[in-house]
């Protein structure tokens, strides 16, 4: 008598393969972050099992040809911007800024999501990237998104952001765009915003805008910069303390605060809005243009170089804060001054005019 065969062996990964068919239908489709995901729930098993399970139903896609090249130790930073959609609590679809920055050498890499598209938030990111990277490249290599250009002159010309290149100038770093129409000159990064969207979009869980960075940063400190990378071998956190004293040093806070902050007009009401909220100053302020920028988690208003108020930073929108004396000496009755009366003129910021010749030599033009 024939012995009866053996029923299958059941698998470690069958307890979870409905929490992968149910993120695969989602969109996601990368092994390691489904694996990262399962381990958290407790699977004990390898990863080969996953790919294994992912593979057929995963859609083909054609590959992509890229060529490819080396930069110097502190040579080259590459930089980019990114768009990530999301669902909001209200069941409408939103969107955030992804900033990613990989050195060319040791691939490191800073990654952090904002909700403006400006010249002021494009520099934050800057300044945040150099500072977790732990100095500055020689160049930073762009593509020709508008708060690195305008467009182009006449005679083919990058038109530039001037306030980018003055930053440029002041940090000590070389600014230069990848040839149109070729993305491929800028590998590393556009790669590196690939990985965001396939690696760490995915598992990002919403709270607020600081915990979202938190996020990031923790995905920057144990994921990417901590895996041997598959170009290089090596893992980026090692091979960027070798890169780090080929970097230019930051300047402080201090200096570069100007570029940091955004344009706003106050209103007839005495207030400045700025992400979703109202800060509130003096009344002689109304119908100027003022200045705005975060610091340490309030929000600064300027007028040039003098600062005229502080709040705390919104946590939610449509938020409204009054500053105390706001409304302080206004007139009351038949003597309420004109309108003109107190709308006053503005400093000049103290951003260095330079000389167009200037920009020419820290424009490196098309790389």
């Amino acid at each position: 008598m024939r012995p009866k065969p053996r029923p299958p062996r059941g698998s470690k990964l069958d307890p979870y393969t409905e929490y992968i068919d149910h993120r695969m239908s989602e969109g996601l489709e990368n092994c390691v972050v489904l694996h990262r995901e399962i381990k958290a729930r407790g699977y004990r098993g390898c990863y080969s099992t996953v790919v294994q399970y992912v593979r057929p139903k995963r859609q083909w896609r054609q590959p992509e040809a890229t060529l490819r090249f080396e930069t110097a130790p502190g040579e080259q930073a590459q930089v980019d911007w990114g768009s990530l959609s999301y669902i909001g609590e209200d069941g409408k679809k939103r969107r955030v800024w992804v900033f990613v920055m990989t050195m060319g050498w040791s691939r490191a890499c800073y990654v952090e999501l904002v909700r403006r598209a400006d010249t002021a938030a494009f520099i934050q990111c800057h300044v945040n990237a150099f500072e977790y990277l732990g100095g500055v490249p020689r160049r930073c290599l762009y593509d020709n998104a508008k708060v690195i250009t305008l467009g182009k002159d006449e005679a083919k010309r990058p038109i530039w952001n001037q306030r980018m290149l003055d930053f440029a100038l002041r940090v000590g770093f070389e600014a230069r765009l990848c040839p149109e129409y070729r993305a491929q000159t800028k590998g590393k990064v556009e790669s590196g915003v690939k990985y965001v969207r396939r690696n760490m979009w995915p598992s990002i869980r919403f709270t607020d805008d600081a915990d979202l960075n938190g996020q990031a940063l923790e995905w920057c400190d144990v994921v990417a910069n901590a895996r041997i990378h598959g170009t290089t071998n090596r893992v980026p956190w090692e091979a960027l303390a070798e890169e780090r004293p080929h970097l230019g040093r930051l300047p402080d806070r201090a200096t570069l605060a100007p570029y940091l902050r955004t344009d706003r007009k106050v209103s007839k009401d005495g207030f400045v809005s700025w992400e979703g909220s109202h800060y509130g100053v003096h009344w002689k302020w109304v119908d100027a243009t003022v200045q705005v920028g975060e610091r340490q988690g309030t929000v600064e208003i300027w007028a040039g170089d003098e600062r005229i108020a502080v709040h705390p930073r919104a946590q939610q929108p449509k938020q409204r804060f009054t500053l105390p004396g706001q409304w302080s000496g206004l007139p009351r009755g038949d003597n309420r001054p004109r309108k003109e009366a107190i709308a006053v003129q503005i400093p000049v910021g103290e951003v260095e005019r330079r000389s167009l010749d200037v920009y020419e030599l820290v424009a490196g033009g098309v790389a």
